[in-house]
Formats: C-alpha cells, sequence, structure tokens
C-alpha cells in the first residue's frame, strides 16, 4: 500500500509541475461544457418561413400571423415572380407557405381549401420537424377559428413528465458531463503513461521492485482524484449556470461518477500501456474514447436509432451507462430502482480494463 500511495504522490507531483497538463485538466473540460450546452440543439427553433398570400384577406392573413406567433419561425421576405420557390432554392427560407386565391372564400363556403407547403429536405430530420409544426400549427389555427367540421371522437391530453417546461439543458448537460469525465481524465492518464516512455523513467520502474499492480493502482488513484476534482467544478458549474439539480436520490450518481471515473483512468492506462509516442496515445484516446461517447453513448441520438452491428459496439461504450446516471439522477430521479445495472456494468468494463493493462505491463518487463 505505501508503494500504491508512494506512486500515487510522485504522479501528484509532476501534475502540479506541468503547467499545460493543468490547463488541460480545467480549463479545456470547463469551456468543452459552455461549448456542448450552449452549442447542441435539438429542437429547431428560428426556422425561416416566407409565406406567398394570393388571397390577401382577414382570415388569411390571420392564418399567416399564427405560424409567427410561435418561437419557432421568423419571417423572411422575399420579392420576385416566385417569392416561395426563389427563398428556398437561394436558400433564405427553410419553408414556405402559399395561400391560394379564394382561400377565405371556399372556408366560409364549408369547402376545402388546399394551401401548399414547400420544406427544404436538405436536413431530413429538421424537414420532419417542419413539417409536423406546419401541421400542429394549422390544427390550432383551426381550432381557434372554430373551422373544425367535426368533433374528434378520441381526444389526448399530452402531459410531459420529467421535463414539463421542455429545457433541452436538462437533456443536454448530464450528457456533456459523461463526454468530458470520459474524455480528460483518460487523456491524462494516457499521457501519464506514455511520458515514462519517452523520459526514459520506465527503466527505474523495471530496475525497481514496483510490480505491475501497484503501478497501475498508484497512476489510477492520482488520476482518479483528479477526475473526481474535474466531475465537482463542472457538476457545480453546470449547477450554477444551467439551473441542474439532483431530481432525487444522488447516491447513484455518486457511486456511478466514481466507477466511471476509474473505468475512465483504466482506458488511459491501458491506451498508454500500449503506445509509444504521446501523439499516439492522444490520438487514439481522442478518435476511439470521443467518437465513441458522442456517437455510440445516446448522448445525441438514442440508442435504437444505431443500426446493427454498430448497435453491439454500444454495450462496451461505458459512457452509455454513465448517461443514463447522469439524466436519471437530473431529470428523472428514480434512484437505484432505475439505473441499478449501470454501475454494475461500469465496474465490468474497469475490470476488463484493469486485466488488459496489467498484461500489457507484463510484456514489459514487470511482473503482475
Amino acid at each position: 500500500m505505501k508503494r500504491i500511495l508512494a506512486q500515487c504522490s510522485k504522479e501528484l507531483a509532476q501534475f502540479r509541475r506541468d503547467r499545460l497538463t493543468l490547463s488541460l485538466a480545467f480549463l479545456l473540460p470547463f469551456a468543452t461544457l459552455i461549448l456542448f450546452s450552449f452549442g447542441v440543439r435539438l429542437e429547431s427553433k428560428n426556422i425561416n418561413l416566407v409565406i406567398q398570400d394570393f388571397d390577401q384577406t382577414p382570415l388569411s392573413r390571420a392564418y399567416s400571423e399564427r405560424f409567427f406567433a410561435t418561437t419557432q419561425f421568423d419571417a423572411t421576405l422575399w420579392s420576385g415572380s416566385n417569392p416561395a420557390r426563389d427563398a428556398i432554392d437561394r436558400g433564405l427560407a427553410k419553408v414556405a407557405i402559399v395561400i391560394p386565391p379564394h382561400f377565405e372564400r371556399r372556408i366560409n363556403a364549408s369547402s376545402s381549401s388546399n394551401v401548399q407547403v414547400l420544406v427544404d429536405g436538405t436536413d431530413v430530420n429538421n424537414a420532419r420537424v417542419i413539417a409536423n409544426s406546419i401541421v400542429s400549427t394549422t390544427n390550432f389555427f383551426l381550432t381557434n377559428q372554430g373551422l373544425n367540421t367535426s368533433t374528434a371522437k378520441v381526444t389526448a391530453d399530452v402531459r410531459l413528465w420529467f421535463n414539463p417546461g421542455r429545457q433541452e439543458s436538462l437533456y443536454v448537460v448530464p450528457g456533456v458531463y459523461a463526454v468530458i469525465l470520459w474524455i480528460y481524465p483518460s487523456l491524462l492518464a494516457a499521457i501519464a503513461m506514455v511520458r515514462e516512455k519517452e523520459q526514459g523513467t520506465i527503466v527505474q520502474v523495471y530496475a525497481s521492485s514496483l510490480s505491475a499492480i501497484e503501478l497501475t493502482l498508484g497512476k489510477a488513484l492520482a488520476y482518479l482524484l483528479i477526475g473526481l476534482l474535474e466531475a465537482v467544478l463542472i457538476v457545480v458549474f453546470g449547477s450554477l449556470i444551467f439551473g441542474l439539480w439532483f431530481a432525487g436520490d444522488p447516491t447513484p450518481f455518486l457511486v456511478g461518477t466514481l466507477v466511471f471515473l476509474l473505468t475512465s483512468v483504466m482506458f488511459g492506462i491501458q491506451i498508454g500501456a500500449v503506445s509509444k509516442e504521446q501523439s499516439v496515445a492522444v490520438q487514439i484516446v481522442s478518435t476511439v474514447g470521443f467518437l465513441t461517447a458522442l456517437l455510440l453513448s445516446g448522448f445525441l441520438y438514442p440508442l435504437s436509432n444505431i443500426p446493427f452491428p454498430l448497435s453491439l459496439i454500444c454495450y462496451i461504450v461505458p459512457a452509455r451507462y454513465y448517461i443514463d446516471i447522469s439524466r436519471d439522477a437530473f431529470v428523472q430521479g428514480t434512484g437505484w430502482s432505475g439505473v441499478w445495472a449501470a454501475p454494475i456494468m461500469l465496474g465490468l468494463l474497469c475490470l476488463i480494463l484493469f486485466r488488459g493493462t496489467l498484461k500489457t505491463l507484463s510484456r514489459m518487463q514487470l511482473s503482475e
């Protein structure tokens, strides 16, 4: 135990002396928190909309104004022979609505009037959101004007249960915690491990009686403490900036964070053990760690949307399980009954990485 603590103390001393590593450990996670939390928006807003009204009646103008009464559409003015089509072709608008002549007269005569809607389909997901918004706004307009021709037999009374205010920060920020706490602790641990080889200090380890387990645990303990400090800082900043707080029992989040950080550090040590240069270690952590945490963890896209066989990789992405813990802690608040399996999976992945690191170090002439 004394050797493990001595190795930990030595790592912390080296960490304090390196200003570049200090900035990597604390400034970049904060910058990542701000960048992702404010930059990632999953709900389309301020969509440029152009309306070509051939009717110019009170009802057609009320219909047009209904779209701009929401926070989703912004008016786009364009003149020409065909402003609706031209505005979309030139990229000035994402959606155009053409109201035909005699719009009000047909409706007052209990007849139907077809309104043309042109949607820019370059972004498929955005186009789907726009189309649904147009339909919803039109239905609301008809109901508000008393123009529904029949009464619905079934009416769904929808209530948003966990996030009634539809705050995107409640969804995005807990996911950002997982990305940050996976990338930076593992990156620091990988750099520290490779530095031993580049500076030649690994020879001193060979000459000593330090075992692979003691070396691994000493480094893991040091960067686990650094990771815990990073976690405290980003959670505090996240709470102050975005108003997040625990929705229920915080103990699953606290336990899950500890296990997740240890898994992240073990991943970094494993990468550092197999790499010969810091640039290689950084590239591996950035590519393998960051991309999987970003795209295959459920942070941005539902896991059910990931096609087979790529979806199989999701089961070995630790960030996937920590996102479940984090979002439950800050949004759902179900506690252990909802996320009990996630810390167990993180623990298993941590043990696998730990065992892999020991095998790698044994090939480097270190005994287990």
